[in-house]
């Protein structure tokens, strides 16, 4: 089991450790700059750490000394906009506007295969994917997704930009990436981002128009998560609803009817050796965004969505709003072991699947991610 737990927060990254008596807030690093998101290099030992500097830019961060110290790093920089470009053009003054040509935030991290040796993806907001080849010095767009014609289609959800916020990769083929992009649907190359293909057949979009609710390209995937023995299984909690596939992401079925007490949510994480069991934080949708009836819950189904079941022992269970983000959810190894952090800044881990929780703090600021590391 891994006893540390890397939590991103508005002002500040801290980390939370087990020890003899149980969990405990040790350290801070950073601490008052925004961390949108961090992640840690199995490979090896780095950390990755995005910052938000608002009106001062995004920034990249990187720990080669397992979180001593951090310097800063490439940072992921957008061509210059062709001056043919063009646009679609909408009558519509409500319709989305097209993004613009520089880094909003730093939305996904993702290490290569083992065998990729300096290989990281980043995804960002307003929609573009990078690749790195010499952990994360520096950084090339990958041109075959920002340049395609159907990217030109995608449009903003709760951010006023389109992102890339899931990049996942193959464990038995590392040129198979696949992302998940709201709202964009997900996409899938085959050969190591060469090309692009849209990979959301059977999802469905209830904000769209009836004649494009299943379209693949206007799909918002919350997050895309794949099981790491069962690949063939991948999870994804979208924006109406828990979808899964158990072909590679070649179809989706939708599970929401029996999801409880929600269908909606962001984060999702799946069991690393059992693709029929997932996890979610289900919350009301669309303009509120809180717990249903203000009790935080977790939803865990362990037959493919089958059936759900709604755990709370140890989270709060009246008048509690906490909100919690699409990478605010993760699990380790072992399966057993999941932590959550929410936007009030409290995080909670449970040892058995979820069958208790047990909160560690209460009081971090709001909080964008959390990872085992």
């Amino acid at each position: 089991m891994s006893d540390r737990l890397l939590v991103s927060t508005r002002k500040g990254l801290f980390t939370l450790r087990r020890g003899p008596s149980g969990w405990s807030v040790t350290d801070g690093a950073m601490v008052g700059d925004n961390i949108s998101l961090t992640e840690r290099d199995p490979r090896t030992g780095h950390i990755y750490a995005g910052l938000d500097h608002g009106h001062f830019g995004v920034k990249l961060h990187r720990s080669t000394d397992d979180g001593g110290t951090y310097e800063e790093i490439g940072t992921p920089t957008y061509p210059e906009k062709p001056e043919d470009w063009v646009d679609p053009v909408s009558d519509d003054d409500s319709a989305p506007k097209p993004p613009p040509w520089s880094l909003k935030k730093i939305w996904s991290i993702t290490p290569g295969s083992a065998e990729q040796d300096g290989v990281l993806w980043c995804g960002t907001i307003p929609g573009g994917l990078f690749r790195s080849g010499d952990h994360g010095a520096s950084w090339e767009l990958v041109e075959s997704l920002w340049y395609h014609d159907l990217r030109k289609q995608w449009f903003g959800g709760g951010a006023d930009w389109p992102g890339v916020h899931s990049v996942l990769v193959d464990p038995r083929d590392a040129d198979h990436v696949t992302l998940g992009v709201s709202c964009g649907g997900n996409w899938d190359s085959r050969d190591g981002g060469a090309t692009w293909n849209p990979a959301s057949k059977g999802m469905r979009a209830e904000y769209m128009p009836p004649e494009l609710a299943y379209g693949e390209n206007h799909q918002d995937p919350h997050c895309t998560v794949r099981c790491a023995a069962e690949p063939d299984k991948l999870w994804v909690q979208h924006h109406n609803g828990i979808f899964r596939s158990v072909d590679d992401g070649a179809n989706w079925t939708e599970l929401s009817e029996n999801a409880k007490p929600s269908a909606f949510g962001f984060p999702v994480a799946v069991h690393p050796n059992d693709g029929e069991t997932a996890w979610f934080v289900p919350a009301i949708k669309d303009e509120k965004r809180c717990p249903v009836d203000g009790k935080v819950v977790v939803s865990r189904t362990r037959d493919g969505g089958a059936s759900f079941e709604v755990l709370s022992k140890g989270l709060p269970q009246s008048h509690a709003y906490d909100l919690v983000f699409r990478h605010a959810l993760d699990i380790d190894a072992t399966g057993e072991r999941l932590a959550f952090g929410s936007t009030t800044g409290a995080v909670w881990v449970t040892e058995n699947g979820g069958d208790s929780w047990a909160e560690v703090t209460a009081h971090l600021p709001p909080i964008h991610a959390v990872t085992f590391a």
